[in-house]
C-alpha cells in the first residue's frame, strides 16, 4: 500500500503540470459515461496508467475514462478505480478540478474498498488520502519550491456544518428534494457549489461540515456520479471523517454493482444533515 500511495504523491504534480500547460480542446471522442472528452482527460489518463502499470502491487486498474479494466499483474494485491480529471470542463474558466482514486481488493465493489485518495488542483496543490476505517483521512500541501510534501492535517467534520452544496439542474429535482435544499438555506446555510466534485466536498470537509447532493433526476433517474470511480472513493473519506455517505435510503459503501459504470444518487455530509436527508427520502413526495 505505501508504494501505491507514494506514486499517488508523485503523480499530483505532473498531472498539475499537465494541466496548467495543456490545451482545453475537446477530443473528437466520449468517454463510457457519454462525456465529451478533453484532450486533458486522455493525457492524464494516460499519465496515471503508465505509472500505476509499473507496480507489482496492482492487480487490475480501471479508469472512468475507459470501457474495460487492465489487468496487469495477477498476483497483485490490489484493484484502482480512477477518474484522471474529475470536471475537466471546468478548466477553461480556471476553476479547481481533481483527480479520485478508490483502491479495493478481490473485486471492484464498494464493500471491498480499502483505502482512498483524491488530489485538488486549485491555487494550491493538494492530497487527501484516507487508508483505515475510523482513522481521519490526511491532507497535505505541495510545495512547489522545495518540490516536497508538507503541512499535514486531519480532516474531521463536526456533527453539523454550514454549508450546502446541491448538485442537478433544479428544475429536475422531485419535489420534496427542492423542499429539502430550501429547508437548509432557510436554517442559514451557505451556498457552495462550483460544478467540480472534488473542490465541493473537499470544501465541507476542510470546513468542518455541511450537506453535498446529487439526486436522480427526471434527465438522470439513476443519478449521473458513479460508484466505481467517484462515489465509492468519496464515501470511505466521509466515512473516515466522522461523516455518513448514503443514497437517500442506505449506506453508499453497501450498495451493489450491477455494471462497471453504474451511477447513484448520493449523499455525503456531517450527521446531523444525513439524518435529515434520510427523514426526507422516508417520505419522499
Amino acid at each position: 500500500m505505501h508504494t501505491l500511495i507514494e506514486t499517488l504523491y508523485s503523480l499530483a504534480p505532473k498531472i498539475s503540470e499537465l494541466i496548467i500547460l495543456g490545451e482545453t480542446s475537446y477530443a473528437s471522442s466520449t468517454n463510457q459515461s457519454g462525456d465529451i472528452q478533453l484532450a486533458l482527460d486522455i493525457q492524464s489518463d494516460l499519465l496515471i496508467q503508465k505509472e500505476l502499470t509499473s507496480l507489482k502491487c496492482i492487480r487490475a486498474i480501471f479508469s472512468e475514462e475507459k470501457e474495460e479494466i487492465i489487468q496487469i499483474n495477477p498476483q497483485g494485491k490490489y484493484l484502482v478505480a480512477y477518474d484522471p480529471i474529475d470536471g475537466s470542463s471546468l478548466i477553461a474558466g480556471n476553476l479547481s478540478v481533481g483527480s479520485i482514486f478508490g483502491i479495493y481488493t478481490e473485486s471492484f465493489e464498494g464493500k471491498n474498498l480499502i483505502a482512498s485518495a483524491y488530489i485538488l488542483y486549485g491555487p494550491r496543490l493538494e492530497i487527501v488520502v484516507a487508508t483505515q476505517k475510523d482513522t481521519p483521512p490526511i491532507l497535505k500541501r505541495y510545495n512547489p519550491i522545495s518540490q516536497s510534501w508538507g503541512q499535514t492535517s486531519s480532516l474531521i467534520l463536526s456533527s453539523q456544518g454550514n454549508l450546502n452544496s446541491p448538485g442537478g439542474t433544479q428544475k429536475n429535482w422531485s419535489t420534496s428534494h427542492k423542499e429539502m435544499i430550501e429547508g437548509f438555506f432557510k436554517q442559514g446555510y451557505r451556498l457552495r457549489y462550483s460544478g467540480g466534485m472534488v473542490p465541493d466536498l473537499h470544501q465541507i470537509l476542510t470546513k468542518g461540515g455541511g450537506l453535498f447532493s446529487y439526486p436522480a433526476t427526471t434527465d438522470a433517474p439513476q443519478g449521473k456520479l458513479r460508484k466505481l470511480f467517484e462515489v465509492f472513493p468519496f464515501a470511505f473519506i466521509f466515512e473516515c471523517a466522522g461523516g455518513e455517505a448514503i443514497n437517500g435510503y442506505q449506506r453508499l459503501l453497501d450498495l451493489p454493482i450491477s455494471h462497471s459504470h453504474e451511477s447513484t444518487q448520493c449523499f455525503f455530509g456531517s450527521r446531523e444533515e444525513i439524518k435529515i436527508v434520510k427523514e426526507i427520502y422516508r417520505n419522499k413526495k
